[in-house]
């Protein structure tokens, strides 16, 4: 048809226009069509577009082709002020109203047939999400992958109060790569000169005090996401919650995608779960950290050959295209609505590649959260013990110091977009050089003063764990505000390859007493006020195995992955004073805290 890699500037409904590439199959067409938009580069090469047989990434028009080889028109568009596209970039605020236009341009198209998927990793999935909203014209298919906010107050940008500090780091990389620092040196030189992992030992930032300040639109964006801590209209905004947009979203066949190391399996669940009474959703959640999908090992942790998306759908774009002919062609599907993988099993030796042997395998449920799911409670008791029974009348609580100045530092967990300050995945929850923070000895962070360990005696029995997980915590601290932090881990015993154990961690989460009792509303506590508040942690699948220990950690920090909350009250993201909190962990029967667990039994 004489369009194909053809580049056509398309304009928005305010005069901007977007850098858009154009792929066309052979034939007269017209084609039913594949829209990806992105901040990455329409034409560049994105890591994640590979295969476990073929780990190199192949190009755009490598990827382009094999659609439309398949009969699918292919476009790959940039996001408004990244790459080709004109407008100021303002970080996933835009791509709602963009993606409907780009959308409402294609079914203009001679070569289009009316209809429209689109598909993308991370930011390419909240730009999916956030075109979702508007219900655009041809849209009939999605798949979002790792991304397309539900609600980013409680996670991707905060996580229910706190501070994602992947969005520091995510800013100060894409600034370098910005059009503007393109088009000037100096600007770009002022920016890669700064030492982003110094920075992040000063902070918070401040405008023209960052490592931004030579470029100030990312530096306002950043700050502005930062010092809006109250769920309020900001967080209500297109393109970062799509649960308020649930009721009137595309009926769009979708697949949410996510992974247990991925900031997003919230996210994920959550959209399908508010979608379901829209159109079909299924929902995969993987093993693996942000975009790694065919790979068996994440972090320090081996889980074995069928931990690979490739392991049962062929390979990730055989997966996309499948789903596309389903919802596009009408060809049968026999996809399950729920795919999760279930972390454990594995022989907990040293693998070849040094990695701990956790195994796990792949699990089809009717539903999220599994409907056969029994949720119990786990008690903590003053004495260390996680125990299904009811803690004693009398039991003390557990009051620890929290210094702001010296925060628990993260070991892992459910991370992305940190480097080179800090990396996802499971890791033993062990002080080491390796890790951002961690100083001598390198003991285990169980071994702090600041950390309340509960755990189990060892099982007896195996117990398989799927589903969403709640800490509910009845606190208090002796200043105005402070943050509670809650690990799960599960506690290898010790053995010939490790001798003093290995604690995994499997999932964690954070809560800012301030936003406990009403997230739209910042109430600073009176000195020793008690409060319930739950803290959300990330879902996860995994199967505890005879002799191993469920363990809860519970905190107040978890940095860098969050921000440090100074204990003081201070307004989000401008404190200048930090002070010493002590703060108070309940575990009598009339205050019991608890850890609720999805368990599913066989």
């Amino acid at each position: 048809m004489g369009l194909s890699n053809a580049t056509t500037m398309v304009k928005m409904r305010d005069g901007v226009r977007l850098a858009t590439d154009l792929h066309m199959p052979d034939g007269a067409g017209p084609f039913p069509v594949i829209l990806e938009r992105t901040p990455y580069g329409r034409d560049h090469t994105s890591r994640s577009e590979l295969t476990e047989a073929d780990p190199a990434p192949i190009s755009r028009a490598a990827l382009a082709k094999y659609f439309t080889d398949h009969g699918y028109a292919v476009v790959f568009q940039d996001t408004r002020g990244r790459h080709g596209s004109e407008g100021r970039f303002v970080k996933y605020l835009a791509d709602g109203e963009d993606g409907f236009d780009t959308c409402a341009w294609i079914v203009a198209q001679p070569w289009c047939d009316g209809r429209i998927a689109t598909m993308g990793l991370s930011y390419a999935a909240h730009t999916q999400a956030a075109l979702g909203c508007l219900d655009p014209p041809g849209l009939v298919a999605q798949v979002l992958d790792s991304g397309g906010f539900c609600n980013a107050w409680q996670g991707g940008i905060r996580q229910f109060g706190a501070f994602e500090l992947k969005q520091a780091t995510w800013a100060h990389r894409q600034a370098i790569q910005s059009p503007e620092a393109a088009a000037d040196p100096v600007i770009k030189a002022a920016l890669e000169a700064e030492d982003i992992r110094d920075w992040f030992t000063r902070m918070p930032w401040r405008a023209g005090q960052s490592p931004l300040r030579h470029h100030p639109d990312y530096e306002a964006y950043l700050l502005d996401q930062w010092r809006h801590g109250a769920f309020d209209e900001y967080w209500q905004q297109l393109g970062i919650w799509a649960e308020g947009h649930h009721a009137r979203y595309s009926r769009a066949d979708c697949v949410h995608m996510s992974s247990w190391f991925d900031p997003y399996p919230l996210t994920a669940t959550g959209n399908y779960l508010g979608l379901r009474k829209r159109g079909p959703q299924r929902l995969i959640l993987g093993p693996w950290t942000h975009g790694d999908r065919s790979r068996s090992w994440v972090g320090d942790v081996e889980f074995g050959p069928a931990a690979t998306i490739d392991s049962w759908a062929g390979d990730w774009r055989a997966y996309r295209l499948r789903h596309f002919d389903h919802a596009m062609r009408g060809t049968a599907n026999p996809e399950p609505a729920v795919r999760v993988f279930v972390m454990g099993g594995g022989s907990g030796r040293r693998t070849e590649g040094g990695r701990l042997d956790h195994g796990g395998d792949w699990l089809s449920v009717a539903d999220w959260p599994p409907p056969e799911a029994e949720f119990r409670p786990y008690h903590l008791h003053n004495d260390g013990r996680l125990d299904p029974a009811s803690p004693a009348e009398s039991a003390a609580p557990l009051t620890y110091d929290f210094d702001p100045a010296h925060p628990v530092p993260t070991i892992g967990g459910n991370l992305t977009s940190l480097e080179p300050v800090a990396v996802g995945g499971p890791f033993d929850q062990v002080e080491s050089p390796d890790f951002f923070g961690c100083a001598p000895p390198y003991l285990p962070l169980a071994s702090r003063p600041d950390v309340l360990v509960f755990q189990t005696a060892p099982l007896a029995e195996p117990v398989r764990v799927v589903g969403p997980i709640t800490a509910t915590l009845f606190v208090a601290t002796d200043g105005p505000d402070t943050d509670f932090t809650a690990k799960l881990i599960d506690v290898h015993p010790p053995s010939a390859d490790y001798p003093r154990g290995y604690a995994m961690i499997l999932t964690d989460g954070i809560a800012r007493l301030a936003y406990a009792d009403d997230p739209a509303e910042r109430r600073l506590r009176r000195p020793g006020e008690m409060a319930r508040i739950a803290v959300t942690l990330f879902p996860t699948a995994n199967l505890f195995l005879p002799g191993h220990r469920i363990r809860l950690d519970i905190s107040s920090s978890n940095f860098p992955k969050f921000d440090v909350n100074p204990n003081t009250g201070e307004p989000e993201g401008a404190s200048r004073r930090r002070r010493v909190a002590a703060n108070t962990v309940f575990t009598n029967a009339a205050r019991p805290s608890h850890l609720t667990l999805p368990i599913l039994r066989d």
